[in-house]
């Protein structure tokens, strides 16, 4: 191996945020200490980063040496930071993995309002994923099952009755397996 080149490490990701569209923070996690060791500081980052990239009609940004993969929906910007040396498509496996699980927790509804009205449950997707910095699940169907939420739970009774009306029964057949 090459003395230059850092060493393999399980410790991929550096920080999870969530903003919404005024850059606002509605969720962070930092994981390494060194990296931004006040609120202040992270902060400032986040703000950097929203004035790159929420107009921008990208994927990745590369600011202040680390690799930030991002997505935007309706009123939320969602990112995953890792050092610069890391594997895009690990973090974006995070980030598709972060936003899939969050969408059906919010039923579809990715908004500000309904992130924050289900934000113990976002917490709980992003420590499922995520555990001090270590990638533990990329499979958002497995991260849905350890968090103990499945989208037919609570079925509003519009959906219901709208499946049975158009004979998609798929959405019931799941629900009896779950029972």
């Amino acid at each position: 191996m090459d003395a230059a080149s850092p060493e393999p490490s399980l410790y991929t990701v550096k920080a999870v945020f969530i903003l919404d569209n005024d850059g606002n923070r509605l969720l962070s996690k930092y994981y390494d200490p060194e990296l931004y060791p006040s609120i202040k500081e992270q902060r400032n980052f986040e703000s950097n980063i929203f004035n790159k990239t929420h107009k921008a009609d990208n994927e990745i940004a590369f600011l202040e040496g680390l690799t930030i993969v991002y997505k935007s929906s309706i009123d939320l910007f969602f990112y995953v930071a890792g050092s610069a040396q890391e594997n895009e498509l690990m973090l974006m496996s995070v980030l598709s993995c972060l936003f899939d699980s969050l969408t059906h927790i919010l039923r579809k509804n990715v908004e500000r309002k309904c992130l924050l009205e289900n934000m113990e449950g976002a917490f709980l997707v992003v420590d499922e994923i995520i555990d001090g910095g270590v990638i533990l699940e990329s499979d958002h169907q497995q991260v849905l099952q350890k968090v103990n939420y499945r989208l037919l739970s609570e079925p509003a009774f519009g959906f219901v009755l709208f499946d049975y009306i158009t004979g998609n029964l798929e959405g019931q057949a799941d629900k009896t397996q779950q029972l």
